[in-house]
């Protein structure tokens, strides 16, 4: 088979990935844009970003399971996220975008349709969809339903919003390793913090988003191995992996083959990898319940 056979659009290289994923692997944060769905952002959708495109970027990675999270284009409608876990089935979770004023048939319409939590990415105020006094009447909502908080949000904003994420009744993820300033990386504060909340059983971590860690950058993204080795060293229990395709952050499209080779360098045990890639997930997102 050529390599031409594993393009995927949003993404640089043609090849496979070099570390084999073990059966079962999950992707646990990307995101489908479909145009048939209302645009709700004032900039435009990614191109070639549906279900199909990302199932020719998971013949480049090996990942068989995914949990799609809903962007900031399609806002607190999540119809298309629901639609795009509907096609891939059992292997696919979500994450929705919501409001404290969302129905409670809603909720229970979501939750039997896969989705596992809700996002707050706060890092662009001008242009969030959500806003953090919004988190705790929210956190509160979805307790019952089992369902946790996923936080996008940069580095000093742990450090500002500590002392709520600390009373939150329900557990929390959090996006890109923290978005942790660099140079600082795990010295600043708000990696205490994350830890912090690791310790409790509070908190989960995505190693994603190598680029968001990085002043190098690609192919390498160096400052990412010590604060990925960092997580991975207090809690192997705690983190999972994300490709973050179609990387709607990035101009220039990293290679996906490569940030997947990236957990060869974070988590050289196989057996820890495993961990990362099938048995978190599956606890963190109920696959194969």
């Amino acid at each position: 088979m050529s390599d031409e056979t594993f393009v995927a659009p949003n993404s640089a290289g043609s090849g496979r990935a070099k570390l084999k994923a073990p059966a079962n692997a999950a992707d646990c944060h990307m995101h489908i844009y479909d145009p048939t769905f209302p645009n709700r952002a004032p900039r435009p959708f990614p191109e070639n970003a549906g279900v199909p495109e990302y199932r020719r970027l998971q013949a480049r990675t090996g990942t068989t399971r995914v949990v799609i999270v809903q962007p900031r284009n399609h806002g607190t409608d999540n119809a298309a996220t629901v639609n795009a876990i509907a096609a891939i089935g059992a292997n696919a979770r979500g994450i929705a975008v919501l409001r404290p004023d969302v129905s409670e048939a809603e909720l229970k319409q979501l939750d039997a349709a896969g989705i596992r939590g809700v996002r707050f990415s706060l890092g662009e105020p001008s242009s969030a969809i959500v806003t953090p006094d919004m988190i705790e009447p929210l956190a509160k909502r979805i307790a019952p339903l089992g369902w946790h908080v996923q936080l996008h949000m940069p580095g000093d904003m742990f450090v500002e919003h500590a002392a709520l994420l600390r009373r939150l009744p329900v557990p929390m993820v959090i996006d890109h390793m923290g978005r942790l300033p660099q140079p600082a990386g795990i010295e600043h504060p708000a990696f205490g913090i994350i830890r912090g909340l690791i310790d409790r059983d509070r908190a989960w971590v995505k190693l994603a988003g190598a680029y968001f860690q990085s002043r190098v950058g690609s192919p390498a993204y160096p400052e990412s191995v010590p604060i990925a080795r960092a997580y991975i060293q207090a809690a192997p229990e705690r983190v999972v992996w994300g490709s973050d395709w179609p990387h709607p952050s990035e101009k220039t499209k990293p290679d996906d083959a490569r940030l997947f080779d990236l957990l060869a360098e974070w988590a050289p045990d196989e057996a820890q990898r495993h961990r990362i890639l099938v048995a978190n997930p599956a606890a963190l997102y109920g696959f194969g319940a």
